[in-house]
C-alpha cells in the first residue's frame, strides 16, 4: 500500500495495542537499477533475522511465531519491486500482513513488540503533503486524493455523489412560469447541502488542505448552502464534467496547487520569525527532541531531506559516526527524525517539510513553541 491510503483511521487502527508480538520490518529500497538488485537480498536476509528473533524470545509461543513467520512469507510474495519506492515497511502478527511501500528512507530493523512501529509511516504521509481536492457541478462531486506524486479519484465518505435525476414537471414549470436557473432550483440546493454535509465530515475525519473547483455559480452555491468549502486553500473557477481525467484535473489545479505551497512556507517563515522574537524558538535536532518530549512544541519545520543517526543519552541526542546501526548499541536511533515527527504530530503540533538548506544555520529543523 501507499501513503495516500494512510488516512487518520488507519493510523490510529494500526497503532492499537495487538497481542505480543506485533511485528515490524523497516528497510531502505531503492526505485532504479542497479542498486534495487540488492532489495530483495536484504528482505530476505531480514525476514530470516526476524524468524530468528521470534524463536528465540521466550514470550512467544512456538504456534505463534510459525504463524507470523507464514504471514511474512506471505507478505515477500505481495512485495512488487516495480513499486519501489524509498523504504519498504512490513507489519505482521499471527492473522494478519501488511506491505507498505513508502517515498522516504527509513533503516533497516526487526522490532517485535504489542502494537506496530508507525513512525516511519507517519512520516511519509507527512512529507507527501496530502490534500482534497472536490470537483463539483449541478449534478455531481468528486473528491480527488491529492499528493506530491499525483492526484486520483478517492471513493470515500459517500463520495462520488450524483443528484437524482427528476423527471420533467410541465406543470410546475407553467406554475412558475419558466423553468428555473440550474443553481437556484431547490433541487440542486439540497443536492449541494448533501455535498457540503459529506464534505464536513470527510474534512473532520481526515484534516487536510482542500482545493475546489467548479463554474463560479457552483463554488457560490456551496457556500451559501455551508460552510466546509469556505476554507478552501485554493479556488478554480472553471467547468468539471464527471469524467474528468486525472492529468486534466492537475494540470487546472496547478496554479492553486503553487500558491498554497508559497503561502504556507510564507506562513511557516512568520511563524519562526515570531518565535525567534517571542524567545519561543528551538533550533537544532536536541533542542527540537526536548521541546517536542515536554509537549512545547506548536510547529515544527524540517528539510525535505534531513535524516541522521544519534544517540540518546541523559536524555539528549549525540551525533555518532557515519554507518552506526542500532544492532551494535540500544541507544542508537536511526529514524530519529522520523520518531521526532511521529510524537510532534501526536501532541497536537504542525509538521511542515521545507527545502533543503533552508534551515542550513539551525540544524536542518526548526521549531516554534507553544510557552
Amino acid at each position: 500500500m501507499d501513503t495516500d491510503a494512510l488516512t487518520a483511521g488507519v493510523l490510529r487502527e494500526l497503532r492499537a495495542t495487538r497481542p505480543y508480538p506485533a511485528l515490524s520490518l523497516t528497510m531502505p529500497t531503492h526505485r532504479t537499477a542497479p542498486d534495487n538488485a540488492q532489495d530483495p537480498v536484504r528482505l530476505r536476509n531480514l525476514v530470516a533475522e526476524a524468524g530468528h528473533r521470534l524463536d528465540a524470545d521466550p514470550r512467544v509461543p512456538r504456534e505463534t511465531a510459525a504463524a507470523i513467520r507464514a504471514e511474512l512469507d506471505r507478505a515477500v510474495d505481495e512485495v512488487d519491486p516495480r513499486r519501489a519506492l524509498d523504504s519498504l515497511v512490513v507489519l505482521a502478527t499471527a492473522d494478519e500482513h501488511q506491505v507498505w511501500q513508502l517515498p522516504r528512507t527509513a533503516p533497516e530493523r526487526v522490532v517485535l513488540s504489542d502494537s506496530y512501529l508507525t513512525r516511519n509511516l507517519v512520516a511519509a504521509k507527512a512529507q507527501a503533503r496530502p490534500y482534497w481536492a472536490l470537483t463539483v457541478a449541478a449534478d455531481h462531486a468528486t473528491l480527488w486524493n491529492g499528493t506530491d506524486g499525483g492526484i486520483e479519484v478517492r471513493e470515500t465518505g459517500g463520495f462520488p455523489l450524483t443528484a437524482p435525476k427528476e423527471p420533467p414537471n410541465p406543470q410546475r414549470e407553467e406554475r412558475i412560469g419558466d423553468t428555473p436557473s440550474t443553481f437556484t432550483d431547490e433541487d440542486t440546493r439540497n443536492f449541494f447541502r448533501t455535498v457540503d454535509e459529506k464534505l464536513r465530515a470527510l474534512l473532520a475525519a481526515d484534516p487536510r488542505p482542500l482545493y475546489v473547483m467548479g463554474l463560479p455559480p457552483a463554488l457560490s452555491l456551496l457556500d451559501d448552502v455551508g460552510e466546509s468549502a469556505k476554507a478552501a486553500v485554493g479556488r478554480v473557477a472553471k467547468g468539471a464534467p464527471a469524467d474528468l481525467p486525472p492529468a486534466e484535473v492537475l494540470k487546472e489545479l496547478r496554479p492553486a496547487l503553487e500558491e498554497g505551497a508559497r503561502q504556507a512556507t510564507a506562513d511557516v517563515g512568520r511563524r519562526l520569525d515570531n518565535a525567534r522574537s517571542a524567545h519561543t524558538f528551538a533550533g537544532g535536532l536536541d533542542e527540537v527532541w526536548a521541546a517536542v518530549r515536554e509537549g512545547r512544541v506548536g510547529l515544527i519545520a524540517v528539510e525535505e531531506h534531513f535524516q541522521t543517526t544519534v544517540r540518546v543519552t541523559d536524555g539528549h541526542l549525540e551525533p555518532v559516526p557515519e554507518g552506526t546501526t542500532a544492532a551494535e548499541d540500544p541507544e542508537i536511533r536511526e529514524d530519529i527524525v522520523d520518531e521526532l515527527i511521529e510524537a510532534a504530530l501526536d501532541g497536537g503540533a504542525d509538521v511542515v517539510f521545507v527545502e533543503d538548506d533552508s534551515l542550513a544555520g539551525h540544524g536542518r529543523i526548526a521549531a516554534a513553541l507553544r510557552f
